[in-house]
């Protein structure tokens, strides 16, 4: 079977998940999760992309960003592949592959689900029961934008700018949509366009992305619900 086209569009926000191999381990330490960092700000820079959020669990990997080239997220993978794979295969004296195939994505409407989007990301430590608030995970963005704690990794999206005039403002906007419960369709929404890998909007969204690719972006398949092993 061909692989699955990916879409991605200058600027356009996109939602990324990538596994350890058969769901194993991928940190193992904190210096680990320190490392993977350093990479990832590494590759955003080089390669050309704007983290927005992001949450590293003891086996996968949520970013969302904004690529700034049709390549960035593609380079920037590829980066963090090279010099993070090598990083654990020498600290722990093993060998082979680390990820889980192909990381998964979804280019998402920043307009309609971008704070969504950055919510269901650093939430996932409370889905999993690791802790019961989000700021008790160290290792998502979540202290950066909700708490104002300085993190050279995350760049704001202009979504998340207009939560307020000021950087206190913004910070309490966004600590108070986590205060409510998720909306009942943004949850099955942003998870069956990441397994899928179709754009996360309405019809008027797709058409543009596929306006701007000049091919068909297809639709989320219908069907059973995601597994809450699958966050």
């Amino acid at each position: 079977m061909p692989r699955k086209l990916r879409f991605f569009v200058p600027g356009a926000p996109v939602h990324v998940v990538q596994r350890g191999n058969s769901k194993a381990d991928i940190f193992f330490a904190d210096l680990d999760y320190l490392e993977y960092l350093r990479c990832l700000k590494q590759a955003a820079d080089s390669d050309g992309s704007e983290i927005h959020a992001y949450a590293l669990m003891t086996n996968h990997v949520h970013l969302l960003l904004s690529p700034q080239r049709v390549d960035s997220v593609g380079r920037l993978f590829q980066a963090i592949g090279r010099h993070y794979v090598r990083y654990i295969n020498q600290t722990y004296q093993r060998s082979g592959g680390l990820w889980e195939g192909r990381y998964k994505c979804s280019v998402i409407d920043s307009s309609q689900y971008l704070l969504s989007c950055m919510r269901y990301i650093e939430m996932n430590p409370v889905r999993a029961k690791m802790v019961s608030h989000p700021g008790d995970y160290r290792w998502t963005s979540y202290a950066a934008n909700a708490l104002g704690v300085s993190n050279a990794i995350v760049q704001p999206h202009v979504e998340y700018e207009s939560l307020g005039h000021t950087t206190v403002e913004r910070n309490s906007a966004y600590r108070e949509l986590f205060a409510d419960v998720f909306d009942a369709d943004a949850l099955p929404a942003i998870r069956a366009a990441l397994q899928t890998g179709t754009p996360l909007g309405n019809d008027r969204f797709k058409a543009q992305i596929e306006a701007a690719l000049q091919v068909k972006v297809g639709h989320a398949r219908r069907g059973r619900p995601v597994k809450p092993s699958q966050r």
